[in-house]
């Protein structure tokens, strides 16, 4: 596998990590339809656990199969497939070496009212269904933040010890995290710049708002000339979170949307150098032959 000049600046980014992390990574940004161009689309199917199965696949129930998903993954020419432990397993053996994996290492339900996650998986698992990395949720803001981070420190200590990425889901919720101030700019910067602290190698993030929480931020945004009015400008304040764009930083695609609501984002988030979404509801909620256009057309996007 010859790396781009691309992907060869974007590894020199991570300095201190292990040439087996490093590996992984460029196992992830060369595989696929955006091989060697530094962008990433990523299927994540935890809405399962997260949600729970009806809310999440009744609207498609081929999506109820675990194959269903490595298919659409594969045939659309993503980068990777992420999944918790379970959906990973019923389809290791079929697609082996055909698409990389990622394991979702913990999870919550919706069943329980707690800004938690349960640890569902393992390092030893990851390794034994041929992962590229593993992946992480912390909520910051929550009442179990600092446990959630520190369990994310031990995940990666042994992570990287055996040549795995890791990809951090930061997402803030909690008592003093309003719905709203969820998606903020500040807020969301705040959380990128806590998982590229941590070491993540891919941070995922929502897409921010133009909302604000905090007022004496909203006054730094204003005197130093920061436009928060589009996306793509929203965008390239979290890419300079996360250590200056030294980082990769992927946004989730979030409730479904139709398909010119989700060009506009993935335009915005491309235009703002954003490297790339991690879009899971909006794919397999469609047709299975909707869904493949649909990622090919975000492709082409990402391409351009």
């Amino acid at each position: 596998m010859k790396l781009t000049k691309v992907v060869r600046d974007i590894l020199d980014n991570y300095e201190g990590v292990t040439p087996g992390v490093k590996t992984k990574i460029a196992n992830i940004l060369m595989n696929g339809s955006l091989a060697g161009t530094g962008k990433l689309l990523i299927l994540p199917v935890d809405q399962g656990h997260e949600h729970g199965p009806v809310k999440s696949f009744q609207v498609n129930e081929s999506a109820y199969d675990p194959h269903y998903h490595y298919k659409i993954a594969i045939d659309a020419g993503l980068n990777a497939y992420a999944a918790p432990l379970g959906f990973l397993e019923a389809g290791s053996d079929t697609y082996a070496g055909q698409i990389p994996t990622i394991l979702k290492i913990n999870s919550s339900n919706s069943l329980s009212n707690s800004n938690d996650q349960a640890i569902t998986g393992t390092i030893r698992d990851a390794l034994r269904l041929g992962c590229s990395a593993v992946g992480f949720t912390i909520y910051p803001g929550s009442e179990v933040q600092f446990d959630m981070i520190e369990e994310f420190k031990e995940l990666i200590k042994e992570a990287s010890a055996v040549g795995l990425a890791s990809v951090l889901w930061s997402y803030p919720r909690g008592p003093n995290v309003s719905k709203e101030g969820e998606t903020a700019l500040d807020v969301i910067a705040y959380a990128a710049h806590i998982a590229a602290l941590l070491g993540a190698h891919i941070i995922k993030v929502k897409p921010p708002s133009s909302h604000v929480v905090n007022d004496d931020n909203m006054k730094l945004y204003k005197k130093t000339n920061i436009d928060i009015d589009s996306l793509s400008k929203r965008v390239a304040h979290i890419k300079k979170a996360a250590f200056c764009s030294r980082r990769i930083v992927v946004f989730s695609g979030g409730t479904s949307k139709n398909e010119n609501e989700l060009y506009n984002e993935i335009r915005q988030i491309r235009d703002g150098g954003g490297n790339g979404s991690i879009i899971g509801r909006n794919t397999f909620q469609r047709p299975r032959a909707d869904a493949i256009n649909l990622l090919k057309n975000i492709i082409d996007i990402y391409k351009k």
